[in-house]
């Protein structure tokens, strides 16, 4: 059995291949992929060993190459959780050294992991984050009664306020959530993404009824909004958005009730909240007034020159009030520089 490079891009049917694996997700398709190919140029190297006629071990890696950050692999950038995916727990270990062999040769400074690599003995973590799960069980009515009292208050309260929500894929819903995107980012002193990121995430994924956006609407402006992806039964929310402006209204509280009934509408099984940095103690409680399951997300970083698994050091905040008062065409044309070098 020897371990083989595959392009996820242009592989037939590996859409179809990752759905058999029990602890697949939307990140570990073929669209996701192809967003951040065509988006910041990264080299998709997703390393497999065959165990039969299918791979019995599936680890997504891609290569980032950058004039200022190095050159390092990373499994996967702009991703919340990417884990190995795994038929034959006797292979995952021969997989992770052929990855750390190719690492060493292309003279990567590290690879990292982002969800579980299923070692034998589980190695140092770098980082560790909160998620948050909500099964999709028990109807809307049960389902609502299990949220916290204050999230069904705030839900209650957007409708009464007139808040309206929108459900939409087409590329002007995208371009809205967008500018609120950019607001968002500037509230916290960060540069938003690239526009061309979320260009190709329509393209290759909103178009393509694997995702859409919720849009709340008050009056004729619109106020909050939010990206979610689907594969499979399991459905994420990626990104959120709102104008503090009117914060008062409880927008992003009903823009989260409405993605999550059109998804028990659809059939689906889990709605997961996303990775929560620990320490950002309001994040992590609003997800948990969702009635939802907590659990600790582990990434793993191998560091080739100590050539063993180490912490991180990096400091995950990256905010500048500078920013804040910045306009938002150049905060737009920081975005498109920078944020290929920090995948």
């Amino acid at each position: 059995m020897t371990t083989k490079i595959i392009n996820p891009i242009t592989y037939p049917e590996w859409d179809h291949l990752v759905s058999t694996y029990e602890n697949s997700t939307f990140f570990h398709t073929s669209a996701w992929a192809r967003v951040l190919y065509e988006s910041y140029g990264y080299k998709p190297l997703y390393f497999t060993k065959a165990n039969g006629s299918e791979p019995g071990c599936i680890v997504p890696v891609m290569e980032v190459k950058s004039r200022y950050t190095g050159t390092r692999g990373v499994s996967l950038p702009f991703t919340d959780f990417c884990g190995l995916l795994s038929k034959d727990p006797s292979i995952n270990e021969q997989v992770l050294k052929d990855v750390f062999r190719y690492g060493r040769l292309k003279r990567w400074r590290y690879v990292e992991f982002r969800g579980e690599i299923k070692q034998k003995e589980d190695p140092v973590a770098s980082e560790s984050y909160l998620v948050h799960v909500l099964e999709l069980s028990g109807g809307q009515k049960g389902i609502f009664t299990k949220f916290r009292s204050s999230t069904r208050r705030n839900i209650k309260k957007a409708k009464k306020e007139g808040v309206k929500v929108e459900i939409r894929n087409d590329a002007g819903g995208l371009n809205e959530y967008y500018r609120l995107h950019t607001i968002t980012r500037k509230r916290h002193g960060l540069p938003p993404q690239p526009r061309k990121f979320f260009r190709k995430i329509h393209e290759h994924i909103i178009s393509q009824n694997k995702g859409f956006v919720v849009l709340a609407k008050h009056g004729s402006e619109y106020i909050a909004g939010a990206v979610y992806f689907y594969f499979g039964a399991n459905a994420i929310y990626k990104y959120g958005a709102s104008d503090n402006a009117f914060q008062h209204l409880r927008a992003n509280n009903l823009v989260m009730w409405e993605a999550i009934r059109w998804f028990m509408d659809h059939g689906f099984k889990t709605f997961h909240f996303g990775r929560t940095d620990p320490r950002n103690k309001g994040l992590a409680q609003f997800k948990r007034g969702w009635g939802t399951n907590e659990g600790l997300l582990k990434y793993h970083k191998f560091d080739f020159k100590k050539s063993t698994f180490v912490n991180s050091t990096r400091n995950r905040k990256h905010s500048y009030s500078l920013f804040i008062y910045l306009p938002d065409c150049l905060c737009q044309q920081v975005g498109s520089l920078v944020y290929k070098h920090f995948g």
